[in-house]
């Protein structure tokens, strides 16, 4: 990651906005605020206003997973507030719909998350993803990766072109 110079002060990866073109697809976390994505988040794709103007990124599929304080935190309206970021850029919006099975029905413990995508509870920061919570994500990360896959398949790839 050095080499690329794509780290963060916290060894956390970092990627610019024009680097998402190398991609098949897409899955962008962030906490909730207030029931919206983060100011950081909607700067980063306006940075890439070019992507917006070619549609570079017409036709990846995206899905969103977040974080937020508690119940009333609006997970929801956050992961509609990312749709509306995916759908200028023309990327197609992946939600997890109840394809977790079961998962999505537990009502025998706190769990984050919605047919939107994934998602957890961090209370004040202490809170850890529980394990259904980390399954979810997980799951999620893999049906969108299915779905990327398949749609970079040449009979599919040429939708629209």
């Amino acid at each position: 990651m050095k080499a690329a110079r794509c780290e963060g002060e916290d060894g956390v990866g970092v990627i610019r906005a024009e680097q998402l073109v190398e991609a098949d697809g897409f899955l962008f976390g962030f906490p909730s605020r207030f029931g919206m994505m983060p100011a950081q988040f909607l700067a980063f794709f306006d940075s890439g206003s070019e992507l917006f103007a070619s549609q570079a990124l017409a036709g990846k599929p995206a899905g969103v997973f977040w974080s937020t304080g508690f119940h009333g935190g609006g997970q929801e309206n956050s992961a509609l507030t990312a749709v509306t970021q995916l759908a200028h850029l023309g990327m197609l919006f992946v939600p997890l719909g109840y394809t977790f099975g079961s998962g999505m029905f537990e009502m025998n413990e706190v769990k984050g998350g919605s047919s939107y995508g994934a998602g957890t509870y961090a209370g004040d920061g202490s809170r850890s993803p529980t394990e259904l919570e980390l399954k979810q994500a997980f799951f999620q990360g893999k049906y969108v990766a299915e779905i990327a896959k398949k749609l970079k398949q040449p009979n599919v790839s040429n939708i629209g072109q």
